[in-house]
């Protein structure tokens, strides 16, 4: 299964009407429309991916329902990470217990911008974080701050059996318009996956988040040879998964020009180990989010 069964680990669907996204700017015009199972079929099929995992993107009691509605008219959405107010336990445990009756739902996610997000760490977070992991749910986060990444390693320290999927390879500095040998741009990124890929319970997605393709300049896979090389060094191949984020990729290139981009990018890396990239291509999703084929 591991070799054959290819997953887009990332994306996202909305009604741009009806869907509030405080992270949409004036810079992201393009994405001031719907997007929807049906403009992404065809490029799933042009790409060779089977399966995909649908993430939430708005922070939206509404938005749990909405995405397992768009999981209903797309066969081919194998899981949903749903919206979970961690920040509020008590909300976030009674919603729990209603994701828990959905087995698309394989893991959740709230966004945290740039706080410092100390308040994962807290008493009552770690045991609602130990209920998510006795759900056999994971946690996908986007640490883009020094602060942030202490804070999933503290979290996965402390909850062992949580699974945690970092998103967007840990924002790298790729808008820097510095090469992976500038150590004063690079240096601190790198420490933080370094230091993070040393917790076993934590996984990462090669792929671009918003914050890197609003203000990166021009579109270079050949930039992410360096960021990919490192997180593989560091996680290994079983814990590395390809993702495009689509449509937030669509500010810079189509899904099936992402998708062939960071094929190359994870075949440059890997360039003789078959079995690594079939984990990096599916099977690594697979086992981390508990998706069946």
């Amino acid at each position: 299964m591991d070799r054959t069964f290819t997953v887009d680990a990332h994306h996202h669907f909305w009604r741009s009407a009806r869907q509030p996204q405080p992270w949409r700017t004036s810079h992201h015009a393009i994405l001031a429309r719907d997007f929807e199972p049906a403009d992404l079929e065809p490029a799933l099929k042009d790409s060779g991916i089977d399966g995909t995992v649908l993430i939430q993107s708005a922070d939206l009691p509404e938005e749990n329902e909405r995405m397992l509605a768009y999981a209903a008219q797309a066969p081919w959405v194998r899981g949903v990470v749903a919206w979970l107010p961690l920040h509020d336990p008590p909300t976030a445990r009674a919603l729990l217990a209603e994701l828990r009756a959905h087995p698309l739902i394989r893991g959740v996610r709230c966004l945290i911008g740039r706080d410092d997000a100390e308040w994962l760490t807290a008493p009552a977070t770690l045991a609602l974080f130990r209920e998510l992991a006795d759900a056999d749910l994971a946690w996908d986060i986007v640490p883009v701050t020094e602060a942030q990444a202490r804070q999933v390693a503290g979290v996965a320290e402390a909850v062992p059996q949580l699974r945690v999927i970092i998103d967007h390879l840990g924002r790298p500095p790729l808008d820097a318009m510095a090469t992976g040998g500038d150590h004063e741009v690079w240096g601190p990124w790198r420490d933080r996956i370094a230091a993070l890929g040393r917790l076993p319970n934590l996984a990462l997605k090669l792929s671009v988040g918003i914050d890197v393709l609003t203000t990166w300049r021009t579109w270079s896979s050949a930039a992410l040879h360096h960021p990919a090389a490192h997180a593989l060094r560091h996680f290994g191949a079983h814990r590395v998964m390809l993702a495009s984020n689509w449509p937030v990729i669509t500010l810079h290139r189509s899904h099936s020009g992402a998708w062939n981009d960071l094929s190359e990018v994870a075949r440059h890396a890997l360039p003789t180990d078959e079995r690594a990239l079939a984990a990096l291509r599916g099977g690594t999703a697979m086992r981390w989010y508990g998706l069946k084929p």
